[in-house]
């Protein structure tokens, strides 16, 4: 099945710039190889509040994301000790494109 990667309005913005451009690079490389791939996989399922939610590891940095039906929808890219507070914001943001 071919996925279509959707990312949250402030990923851009707001998320990549505090990390740093190697990590950047990373991160882009698993995203691109691991969750376009198999992201059910590769992605290890959140509970609780994050339910429906998967994350996908690199080092210290998390992809939390979700998929629906073709498309892998990345709310929040960040250091494991912020990330699963912040995105809580973005949980019900739905892709309208």
């Amino acid at each position: 099945m071919a996925y279509k990667l959707v990312y949250h309005p402030d990923i851009l913005k707001y998320d990549l710039p505090k990390i740093p451009k190697n990590i950047r690079e990373s991160i882009r490389k698993a995203i691109e190889e691991r969750l376009l791939s198999n992201p059910m996989l590769y992605g290890q399922p959140l509970r609780q509040s994050l339910k429906g939610h998967r994350k996908l590891r690199i080092g210290d940095y998390r992809v939390i994301y979700r998929i629906d039906r073709e498309e892998i929808i990345i709310l929040k890219i960040g250091h494991r000790k912020e990330v699963y507070l912040r995105v809580l914001p973005r949980v019900n943001w739905r892709f309208k494109g």
